[in-house]
């Protein structure tokens, strides 16, 4: 994520006073910065000064004006909860306020991780991998208490078909959204497992490349397929780095030890109902991608990835 230090980064009274509460004794937020990048919440990094005279940072996260605060925010610190001491990279928990109680806006205090989000092309070949095994990792987890069932983020009747698109292949794609959903064996899902959702440390020149740091954004968190988790990256390096990409994500998820459906046809319906999901909100994906500086990835730029992706899919796997 993007960070600056305008007055947005501003930190409101109520939310401030409830941090407070939950710092060490002695402790004191000395620095905010806003954090961009993020499409539903407001996001800050907070400077802790420490008794010792040194620092360390949190990260607040509110929701303002969201339907779903209540349920995303105990969504998470479920699941941070959950993930602490599995080896899977994720914020540390610190509190949590989902209904508003203490604060302006439903909000949630957790621990920072170092690292960046990398969304440029170059050095996808090496990232690739690390991602499939990052989420190879997360599906291996086994939680006592299952998260909800996965919701699907789009029908066949609010599908919006791009314009100049290939219109026989996306009625195809269409067509297979409208069939029950195939059984699976479910599996921890992050929901939301994209490369704007995970950091790396990428040290210049260094000779070990780069390497997963974190994994953030677990507001999504559900149980169902894996191959959910792996649709959704799929469309995102899709619409990202070009359709090419999103073919070959499932490919390296396996070489990764990952187990998808079997048949063809199953893999089929998990790729195009998310590619499809994408098309009722292509505007707000784009944005926060242009705003990290991929510029050139306008809105009927991505619409016409998607267009090219859903396609190949219906080729490929169809």
């Amino acid at each position: 994520m993007v960070s600056n230090h305008d007055e947005a980064a501003a930190v409101r009274p109520l939310t401030l006073a409830w941090v407070n509460w939950h710092l060490e004794v002695g402790e004191r937020v000395v620095r905010t910065e806003a954090l961009q990048g993020g499409i539903t919440a407001d996001m800050r990094r907070l400077t802790i000064g420490t008794r010792d005279g040194g620092t360390r940072d949190l990260v607040l996260r509110s929701f303002v004006n969201v339907e779903h605060a209540e349920d995303w925010l105990n969504r998470e610190a479920d699941a941070l909860a959950l993930l602490t001491g599995t080896g899977v990279p994720a914020p540390g928990l610190v509190a949590v306020d989902p209904t508003a109680t203490h604060c302006e806006y439903p909000s949630l205090l957790m621990t920072h991780l170092v690292g960046r989000t990398v969304l440029d092309d170059e050095g996808l070949e090496t990232r690739l991998p690390l991602l499939a095994r990052q989420l190879v990792a997360i599906h291996a987890v086994r939680p006592a208490v299952r998260p909800r069932e996965y919701v699907a983020w789009t029908t066949a009747g609010t599908v919006v078909v791009p314009k100049g698109a290939d219109t026989a292949a996306w009625a195809a794609a269409i067509d297979v959204i409208r069939r029950p959903a195939p059984p699976y064996e479910g599996r921890f899902l992050h929901r939301d497992f994209h490369p704007g959702n995970v950091l790396f440390d990428v040290p210049p020149s260094s000779p070990a490349g780069p390497r997963i740091t974190g994994v953030i954004d677990w507001a999504q968190t559900s149980w169902g397929p894996a191959d959910l988790d792996v649709a959704h990256c799929s469309t995102n390096l899709a619409l990202l780095h070009g359709p090419a990409w999103g073919l070959r994500f499932a490919e390296a998820y396996e070489e990764a030890g990952g187990v998808l459906a079997s048949a063809a046809s199953e893999r089929l319906y998990w790729q195009v109902r998310d590619a499809l999901a994408f098309s009722e909100e292509v505007q707000l994906v784009a944005q926060p991608w242009r705003e990290a500086g991929r510029t050139e990835l306008t809105t009927r730029a991505v619409e016409a990835r998607l267009d090219v992706y859903a396609t190949a899919l219906m080729d490929a796997l169809g």
